[in-house]
């Protein structure tokens, strides 16, 4: 047990000092002028039954102060009055394409993307999604930021608007992840793709990088196209940045538990390279590091003070880079609930992974690395 013990403390400082250099170096979104450069963007939306919130969604967009872009977006064989939602906005900087049925071989997502890309003809291109939100002066914030860094890849880690208990338990854990365990610094200045993440919920590539690398064929049938898209951005020798959204792009992903369960299974396991292996180990991981410590409390008087420090040091963690990224720093008194949870994503998505039964927005997933020569629908 001792040595369980010392494990879980080094896990713990060592999650401590990368939190709080994270904290202190990530780069975040600023409000500002106009850039000295206005190079022309395509913002690019894949739409997918999303007549719920698309209107919100494009007139955001529209209102942007950024004097120089146009919007395409894509209906992807909706079901819903997705189409006539669209149809009911009229401005000129707006275009709307019907997407071709899905072939063999590509992702919904991707295809959709792909075909985005054809109809697209200015300098940056920027993919976001459907429920993403925007305050006026994000488009220029962005512009400023990759202008600034000469950056190939911006990705912008949305601010997450949770509401119900299982999305506030759980969607933050990903600014976690991304503040507690992935050093920035090697991020943007490393050659190592091992450093490399995205968020496909926003990302801004210069047309002529997206077109080098491939676009999104490079993705076709790959369920985590975002973090494949940032690691061989890296591994081509292009300049990947990342930047926290500080509240002027937001985003709410899901709004129960179901959609939260099903959206995340659907490629954390493709986070793990496909791996059940190595996602069976992460998840044990974080029982022993979160979840342990309260069993210790309540069963062994021996390492009662260790136990109590050790809980109150991940609750501190927690509420960090929930201050840091616009969360309920309260909510971080539920970061065992959150791993209870993240247990049971985990084991849903290595259910999919072994029945082919994961299901998103009406269609099939591949949660499976195809075979050599094959393709899947």
């Amino acid at each position: 047990m001792e040595l369980i013990i010392y494990f879980i403390a080094c896990v713990l400082i060592g999650l401590s000092l990368i939190t709080i250099i994270n904290v202190l170096t990530f780069p975040q979104l600023r409000k500002s002028e106009h850039p000295d450069k206005n190079p022309s963007v395509s913002i690019l939306i894949p739409a997918r039954n999303e007549a719920h919130i698309i209107q919100q969604t494009v007139t955001s967009i529209l209102s942007q102060t950024y004097p120089n872009f146009e919007l395409i977006v894509l209906n992807d064989n909706s079901t819903d009055h997705t189409r006539e939602q669209l149809a009911s906005i009229h401005d000129n900087r707006l275009s709307i394409i019907n997407g071709k049925p899905l072939p063999t071989g590509w992702m919904g997502k991707s295809w959709a993307c792909h075909q985005l890309s054809q109809q697209a003809n200015a300098d940056i291109l920027l993919f976001t999604d459907a429920d993403v939100q925007w305050s006026p002066d994000a488009l220029t914030a962005i512009i400023n930021h990759m202008n600034q860094h000469n950056a190939d890849l911006l990705t912008v880690w949305s601010t997450q608007q949770t509401i119900t208990p299982a999305e506030r338990l759980t969607v933050p854990l990903m600014a976690f992840a991304i503040l507690t365990y992935l050093p920035t610094f090697m991020t943007h200045h490393s050659p190592f793709s091992i450093f490399a993440a995205a968020n496909g919920q926003c990302m801004a590539w210069k047309r002529s990088t997206y077109d080098a690398i491939g676009g999104h064929t490079l993705v076709a049938n790959n369920v985590l196209d975002d973090v494949t898209f940032a690691r061989h951005t890296k591994k081509s020798g292009y300049q990947l940045r990342m930047v926290d959204a500080n509240q002027l792009i937001q985003c709410r992903m899901y709004n129960d538990w179901s959609s939260v369960r099903d959206g995340f299974a659907k490629n954390i396991l493709a986070g793990y390279g496909n791996s059940v292996i190595a996602l069976s180990l992460s998840t044990i991981f974080h029982f022993i590091v979160f979840l342990l410590p309260i069993i210790l409390l309540i069963t062994s008087s021996q390492y009662h003070f260790l136990a109590t420090l050790f809980i109150i040091q991940a609750m501190l963690i927690r509420a960090l880079s929930a201050s840091f990224t616009h969360q309920r720093v309260s909510d971080a008194i539920g970061m065992p609930l959150s791993v209870i949870l993240m247990t049971r994503i985990a084991l849903q998505s290595i259910i999919w992974h072994y029945t082919g039964q994961a299901r998103w927005k009406g269609r099939t997933i591949n949660t499976q690395p195809l075979e050599k020569g094959k393709t899947n629908g």
